[in-house]
């Protein structure tokens, strides 16, 4: 990427030295100047009180601190150097919550960062302030006419032992220093430009950075799949191994109470026998959560089998294929199964569709799963958080929820999951 303050000179040379670049080229440096002074004074003190206090046991956390001088110098830089470059530098850090100072000093941006301190506050500092003498005294050298004239009958001596007789003397020395601007101006903006190539090789982010963001990513990804999994599973032992077994429990106890009351008359056995048969109720229904939650086939026998069960227990026809060679990781299959429920329920009870077919294929390694209605279209995903639901799901594997549904149909799901590194 070129330099903004660069492509200016290329583009317009003569045009360059009468807008407002060279003005912006010498704030830049000037600032950069004044910083670069501070800075150099605060990293020589930070250094020099860290290391003498070092043998104390309190002199690491100033060098400690003292290292992560360039975060905060770093953070001004980038947006004192839209002076010369309007494109926005992106800031390399990761936002941390706790143990700022830790987090920071295990980053490579901190120490890039640090190293153009390092560069800024002695070898720009040291230009700038060149720049400031330069521009300093060709200001002096151009308004030399008008000094001239304001100080006139006194003697003005332009050079040592050579007095000047009036201001047309001093156009000369006007000459001068506006020769010197315009040195000023071009070798600013050099000097500028090559600043902020420094702060884009420094200061920003670089492919090791996005590279580390995307590594703990995809673990935090991953570890939020783990955590769901793991959560599901404990939500379903506890219904199978408490509440069911409890309901079972308690229907037995009333099987019991309704023989022990049989042959008599009167409302206990009536009640017995119907609380009984609400236990039972309960018990199917609970089942029926159970299976919902993560149906014992879909472990056992995987993907396809799962999805025929559900085909055979819905009230509108199923076309199954599926063509998978093997089992895929259980948050794949569990994603996927899921997603054909919520589908084949939209189905049932929107669509009005009398025919559906489930198609599902493993691409390299990623599974290509659609399920298709002849239904009357016109679905909405954003109405319902169903399928909003599901998509945030799938997005957590890397992978991708796809609805089209046109008025008049039909209506197609299609799910795209990958199955590495899931």
């Amino acid at each position: 990427m070129d330099v903004a303050v660069w492509a200016a000179v290329r583009r317009r040379p003569v045009r360059f030295l009468v807008s407002g670049w060279p003005w912006r080229v010498w704030a830049l440096l000037l600032s950069g100047a004044v910083q670069g002074v501070l800075v150099l004074l605060m990293l020589v003190v930070g250094l020099v009180v860290g290391v003498a206090l070092s043998v104390l046991g309190v002199g690491l956390p100033i060098l400690a601190a003292t290292a992560t001088l360039g975060v905060p110098v770093g953070a001004v830089e980038r947006r004192r150097l839209r002076l010369v470059e309007p494109s926005p530098l992106p800031d390399p850090h990761r936002t941390v919550a706790r143990q700022w100072l830790r987090a920071r000093l295990r980053e490579r941006a901190t120490w890039r960062e640090l190293g153009y301190v390092a560069v800024q506050s002695t070898v720009f500092a040291a230009v700038g302030l060149a720049f400031a003498v330069v521009l300093g005294c060709s200001l002096l050298l151009l308004a030399a006419p008008v000094f001239i004239w304001a100080v006139q009958p006194d003697t003005v001596m332009l050079i040592p032992g050579r007095p000047v007789s009036g201001p047309l003397d001093g156009l000369a020395a006007s000459a001068l220093g506006l020769l010197g601007l315009v040195v000023a101006g071009y070798s600013g903006a050099l000097v500028a430009g090559a600043q902020v190539r420094l702060a884009r090789l420094l200061l920003t982010v670089r492919d090791e950075d996005l590279g580390a963001q995307v590594v703990e990513l995809t673990r935090s990804r991953a570890r939020l799949a783990d955590a769901f999994e793991a959560e599901r599973r404990r939500i379903e032992r506890d219904l199978h191994d408490g509440a069911q077994q409890q309901l079972v429990a308690l229907g037995m106890t009333l099987g019991l109470a309704e023989l022990e009351l049989r042959g008599q008359e009167g409302p206990a056995a009536e009640l017995v026998a119907r609380a009984r048969g609400e236990a039972r109720l309960a018990l199917d229904q609970l089942r029926t959560l159970v299976r919902g939650i993560h149906p014992q086939v879909l472990t056992d026998h995987g993907l396809p089998a799962a999805v025929a069960e559900l085909a055979l227990r819905h009230p509108v026809p199923v076309l199954v294929e599926m063509d998978l060679p093997r089992r895929l990781p259980g948050p794949v299959e569990s994603a996927a199964y899921f997603t054909v429920t919520e589908a084949l329920t939209n189905a049932a009870k929107h669509s009005d569709a009398d025919e559906i077919a489930v198609h599902g294929v493993l691409d390299g390694d990623t599974l290509v799963l659609s399920v298709t209605d002849n239904g009357r279209g016109g679905a909405d995903p954003a109405t319902g958080a169903g399928l909003q639901g599901l998509a945030d799901r799938v997005a957590i594997l890397r992978g991708r929820l796809t609805v089209t549904s046109p008025t008049g149909g039909p209506t197609r799901l299609r799910l795209e999951v990958p199955c590495s590194g899931s």
